[in-house]
């Protein structure tokens, strides 16, 4: 769907100068909206009030499966991100492939998996910049290999990978995903991929626990179902026996979903579904852009890839070494809300992000560069 955007930026109310949208996203109306009605439900006690509360789970997943463009019988409510590729990972054989600089969620449940239980093992890549690009996964592919692990947007950098190139070049192999940085403001084929996680309290502005999984068949077929618990079963609590995991998405799953968390999900998946995915990720873009010309303007070298088509909301800022403690203190300082890390400085502007905030932190920027002079 492709809607007005106007109300949907209008939803923004943080704070002038917050620019850290891929470390955190302050709640949109609507959610916050959502959890007091929903709190207030659950406070009568009443069963059709818990059940209406219930019916939100469902309904977040039909809103997931929209924003993902995927079945929604594909689609699990998750705690968070690193659930659904715990349940992922854990449930390969075989060779996973993927970068040392990756996320730890994806780097840390690769270890694991493969010390706790010896049926896979993690073929570690160190590609360019950290970039996994289709060239590179290329490069490290071997017969051994059965799976490949990504991020959709790389969380130090801002690179972006091309799904359906990686697609091409994996063959049938397994493509997982970590979509945190990209679900909502990013228009990729997720259904080039087989495995899709992530989480709501970023981009979202969702808050924590309102993570998303998609499971495609392939992966269904594929994965052991290793942590399934008793909601992993096709037919209602199992008592008295212990049945087989269900063969489909619902394998991937411990425990029943908490309906609050999927509540405000489903409110901010809506959102998005409404105004169209395309339409959010161009007006990212714009923002993105900006923060990029505000850089070159003073001289600050950018990491994050130029193309458009390569990056999101992430632009990484990498200042002279000496420079990039005080500039961070002077952001800070100043009110802008920018996460430092390693040497580099991340922004990370959403589609509401207000001209206000774009001039607070390039104000900043040039008094930092114009001090620095003398």
């Amino acid at each position: 769907m492709t809607g007005d955007i106007t109300t949907y930026i209008e939803s923004f109310d943080s704070e002038p100068g917050y620019l850290d949208w891929a470390a955190f996203g302050p709640l949109s109306p609507n959610v916050r909206s959502e959890v007091h009605a929903d709190a207030e439900l659950l406070g009568t006690g009443r069963r059709s009030s818990v059940d209406l509360v219930n019916e939100h789970v469902d309904q977040s997943r039909d809103h997931a499966a929209s924003v993902l463009g995927v079945p929604a019988e594909q689609i699990v409510i998750q705690p968070s991100t690193s659930h659904g590729l715990q349940q992922a990972i854990y449930g390969l054989s075989g060779t996973l492939l993927l970068s040392r600089a990756e996320y730890p969620a994806l780097t840390i449940a690769a270890a694991r998996a493969e010390a706790a239980l010896g049926t896979m093992r993690a073929g570690w890549l160190d590609p360019e910049n950290g970039f996994m690009t289709p060239d590179a996964v290329r490069d490290a592919l071997t017969d051994e290999v059965t799976a490949i692990a990504v991020s959709l947007v790389d969380f130090r950098t801002g690179y972006r990978v091309d799904l359906s190139a990686l697609r091409d070049v994996i063959g049938d192999r397994l493509l997982i995903v970590d979509a945190i940085q990209g679900l909502g403001i990013v228009d990729a084929d997720y259904g080039a991929a087989d495995v899709v996680c992530a989480n709501g309290y970023k981009w979202l502005r969702a808050g924590r626990g309102t993570g998303v999984a998609a499971y495609s068949p392939r992966a269904v077929d594929r994965l052991t179902p290793v942590l399934s618990g008793y909601a992993g079963v096709a037919d209602g609590l199992p008592v008295d026996e212990v049945p087989e995991p269900s063969r489909d998405a619902r394998a991937f799953i411990v425990s029943k979903a908490d309906s609050l968390a999927a509540a405000r999900l489903g409110s901010a998946l809506h959102e998005i579904h409404e105004v169209g995915v395309a339409t959010i990720a161009a007006a990212v873009e714009a923002r993105a852009t900006r923060v990029i010309e505000i850089a070159d303007e003073n001289a600050i070298s950018v990491i994050t890839p130029r193309e458009s088509e390569r990056r999101a909301g992430i632009v990484t800022l990498a200042p002279e070494p000496q420079d990039a403690a005080p500039l961070a203190a002077a952001l800070a300082n100043a009110g802008v809300t920018i996460t430092p890390r390693g040497g580099t400085i991340r922004v990370s502007a959403h589609a509401g992000t207000d001209d206000e905030s774009l001039a607070l932190f390039a104000a900043t920027l040039s008094a930092y560069v114009a001090s620095r002079a003398w």
